[in-house]
């Protein structure tokens, strides 16, 4: 197949109006073409949107017991412009963590949309003083042997930590070998958060969120991630978690190549305000907003495309506001090389767009076109 005549927003992530073809599961080339195909003319397309961190959509959840709603998951993210993603945990009970895991395992390869990289693990080695909407009476010190055991079942490409907890020193250096370290839910001020990064945390997980903000005499976790050259940070951008002035502040700062859009976004996103659940917690939805009763934010009810949007209209310039819902959460949980941008040889995970970046036209995964 060849897409013809379309914006592409190619390797380098500068648009031009150019083909695209098709063959199998692959990207076969990118430029001019004489030869037929379809024709985008006045369509852009963007390399496939990437949601490194996500709990649930559409009535699912990734640590619901029901071993279905990952695949549940993986449909409505593909109709929505998401063609890969991290099924992410929460701290819940020992047990339910493997049973999620397992669930996710037995999922990957057979998903219908949107596929599966493997975990984002957030939890149980948090901070109880930062839990959020996580459960602490499930929460434990950082455990290298669990975190091997499950990812035994299934691959991990992020696990979250608290860096001020007792091991977590020795754990990070551990687990960076196996996938990316995220700093979490963290009581963290600058000095453990500049440790933790020389231990090998190179990802903080929902910026702002959770850990210690930046002030005028304590620079915090944020300001350790803001003062690092090398650690990439996950942004919620519905509007809610983090304000408008405050993103832009926060793209300028750490650049194009370190910002991540992620959703964070639980069983109610795509669904009416009403109750919900997330990690066995009730959650209501109201005004857009997820909550748990006490009106701590629990996770978002949005999405990668609708967020994408949102930064567009924020002021965050194309070209970052792409990198950061495609290449940049790509190489975060190392698939870049097979994934995240327009490039002869990577998978055919693309989404094509009407001129104005408003609506979505057509997706495809993998080649195969499922929107």
């Amino acid at each position: 197949m060849i897409l013809k005549n379309a914006l592409v927003y190619g390797k380098d992530f500068t648009p031009e109006i150019t083909d695209i073809e098709i063959e199998g599961e692959f990207i076969k080339s990118v430029g001019k073409t004489d030869k037929e195909g379809v024709d985008f003319s006045g369509k852009v397309i963007l390399p496939g949107f990437i949601d490194i961190h996500i709990h649930g959509c559409n009535m699912a959840d990734a640590t619901d017991g029901n071993p279905d709603s990952v695949l549940e998951m993986s449909k409505w993210l593909a109709q929505n412009g998401i063609t890969s993603f991290c099924p992410t945990t929460m701290t819940i009970s020992a047990d339910e963590i493997r049973n999620s895991f397992k669930y996710a395992a037995q999922a990957m390869g057979k998903e219908e949309g949107a596929y599966i990289h493997g975990i984002n693990m957030e939890g149980p080695f948090i901070a109880p003083e930062k839990k959020g909407a996580q459960a602490e009476e499930h929460i434990l010190n950082p455990d290298f042997n669990f975190f091997r055991e499950l990812n035994d079942i299934c691959p991990v490409k992020l696990v979250d930590i608290a860096p001020e907890r007792k091991g977590a020193e020795e754990f990070i250096k551990n687990a960076k070998n196996i996938c990316t370290v995220s700093a979490a839910h963290t009581t963290a001020d600058y000095t453990v958060g500049t440790k933790a990064i020389e231990w090998g945390i190179t990802h903080a997980t929902h910026l702002y969120n959770a850990m210690n903000g930046l002030t005028s005499r304590e620079a915090g976790m944020v300001g350790a991630v803001l003062d690092s050259n090398n650690v990439n940070a996950e942004l919620i951008c519905d509007g809610i978690h983090i304000s408008p002035a405050t993103l832009r502040i926060t793209f300028k700062a750490l650049g194009e190549d370190r910002t991540i859009v992620i959703s964070d976004a639980m069983m109610a996103a795509g669904l009416a305000d009403g109750d919900y659940t997330l990690g066995g917690q009730r959650v209501i939805k109201k005004d857009g907003a997820a909550r748990l009763a006490d009106g701590t934010l629990a996770g978002s009810s949005t999405n990668l495309f609708d967020e994408f949007k949102n930064i567009l209209s924020f002021g965050i310039p194309v070209r970052q506001a792409v990198k950061s819902v495609t290449i940049n959460p790509a190489k975060a949980i190392g698939v870049d090389k097979t994934t995240g941008s327009i490039e002869e040889g990577k998978l055919a995970d693309l989404v094509i767009l009407n001129d104005d970046f408003s609506k979505i036209e057509s997706v495809f995964v993998k080649g195969k076109r499922v929107k």
